[in-house]
């Protein structure tokens, strides 16, 4: 399967995030980053706009479309915690991996979908 424009636009997203997490990890901040409220904030925003960019019909599809559906929610809700909390580093990990693994069955998702060709499927016997 080829890659899409909205496949690599969605990944740059992601990449956005896990970069500069991982220089929050060494440095323990990054220009506009000072904290793990801060790095959720960013990570909240940039995962919602890969989630619209990728976005496809999730819902009434099938299984691995809403697997990715379900943990984007999970994500979604990890980084609505990770910016209310003070400071929680953990949670920001969490958050920071679930984005990964929804991107991640994202595109297992979109590459690995039965096509529709429009024609019914031939049954073999």
């Amino acid at each position: 399967m080829r890659l899409t424009n909205k496949d690599v636009i969605a990944t740059l997203l992601v990449a956005a995030v896990v970069v500069p997490y991982i220089g929050y990890l060494i440095n323990g901040s990054m220009p506009f980053i000072e904290d793990a409220r801060g790095m959720g904030a960013t990570g909240l925003v940039l995962g919602v706009a890969a989630a619209i960019v990728a976005g496809r019909g999730a819902i009434d599809a099938d299984a691995d479309h809403r697997a990715a559906l379900s943990c984007g929610v999970v994500a979604f809700v990890l980084g609505l915690a990770t910016v209310w909390a003070e400071t929680n580093e953990i949670l920001l990990g969490f958050f920071i991996v679930s984005i990964v693994a929804t991107w991640t069955l994202g595109e297992y998702a979109a590459h690995h979908a039965p096509l529709d060709t429009g024609r019914p499927m031939a049954r073999s016997s």
